[in-house]
């Protein structure tokens, strides 16, 4: 069933309001330094490099109902979701790189406008699907989830900022995996909308693939859509990606991360793809630092095709080892 993409478009969103530690918005950077256009130049589709958006800290932007900076993360979020629709709808797969993870409500949001129908496969250690009632911090990227979804509507307040957005997303389209660290809140709207979800504890019962089986058994089996794939770096175990803002330990292995995104590319319908939350400023060294950005390079070329069997390229015929003349001997 699989098909590659024909053109990939990378879109950066340099952003760090959703949440109170500096750095995250060079995430885009770090990624492309570590090597992300080289890795997609090695593919058979086209590659487009959309740049970085530019997003407006604005200067009055008060709390409200103790959510923080509002305005400023409404703002950024409806100027992502008009490049991602219109990234979407110009025919592209598209990539965007984090900035933290309160970006997905553009990007989903963005998405949905083009593809109604869509998918969404949240790989995290947070739900983020907090309300400003139930958000201990405050800080949006704890709450994307819960501006998408429908089922949540009578629980969130009009946030300034956010009047160009309303909930697109059922609780059934949605699948969470990697999950280890869920607030009280949270864990009551898991359980009250009947959303799929692994934990950790999950994925060590059932095993990575099982976990993908029921995924798109539980998304797909009614019909095949498009695929966005959220995907924030704390998925990992921190040994793995240490250059982020909330670690948890306990995450997913290098492997599980890659199966996740082979399985995903293998169902040939990944439509948009965040990756989001590496933050330079948050590792130890230098070298946690490209650690963290190579592994968010790794999982999104196996998102996009890269396998570990070999060459997608195909070698039309091998060079022979020995020259006809010995051969003739």
């Amino acid at each position: 069933s699989h098909k590659d993409p024909q053109s990939v478009a990378v879109l950066g969103a340099p952003f760090s309001k959703g949440q109170k530690k500096r750095g995250v918005e060079h995430g885009p950077k770090v990624i492309r330094d570590a090597g992300l256009m080289e890795r997609l130049s090695n593919f058979d589709f086209s590659v487009h490099d959309f740049g970085d958006l530019n997003f407006q800290h604005l200067e009055e932007d008060e709390p409200y109902m103790d959510v923080k900076f509002p305005r400023t993360v409404g703002a950024a979020n409806k100027k992502l979701s008009g490049a991602v629709r219109n990234a979407v709808s110009a025919g592209h797969t598209l990539l965007m790189l984090g900035g933290d993870h309160s970006l997905a409500i553009g990007s989903v949001s963005g998405h949905a406008q083009h593809c109604p129908d869509l998918c969404l496969i949240w790989v995290d250690a947070h739900a983020d699907i907090n309300t400003p009632m139930t958000s201990p911090s405050g800080n949006l990227h704890g709450q994307p989830v819960a501006f998408m979804l429908k089922e949540l509507q009578d629980k969130m307040p009009d946030i300034p900022g956010f009047s160009w957005t309303k909930p697109f997303l059922s609780s059934r389209d949605l699948v969470y995996i990697g999950l280890r660290d869920v607030d009280p809140g949270e864990y009551q709207f898991l359980k009250s909308l009947g959303i799929q979800y692994f934990t950790m504890r999950d994925i060590d019962r059932l095993g990575i693939q099982r976990v993908m089986e029921v995924t798109f058994d539980h998304l797909l089996a009614r019909k095949q859509r498009p695929i966005h794939l959220s995907f924030d770096i704390d998925a990992f175990d921190p040994s793995l990606a240490p250059a982020t803002g909330t670690p948890v330990n306990g995450g997913l292995t290098y492997r599980e991360g890659i199966y996740i995104a082979e399985e995903i590319h293998n169902t040939g319908l990944l439509s948009v793809m965040d990756l989001v939350e590496v933050n330079p400023d948050l590792g130890a060294s230098p070298e946690a630092v490209e650690a963290t950005a190579t592994l968010a390079v790794d999982v999104i070329a196996s998102s996009l095709g890269q396998t570990r069997e070999g060459a997608h390229t195909s070698m039309d015929e091998i060079p022979p080892g020995k020259n006809d003349t010995e051969l003739r001997l």
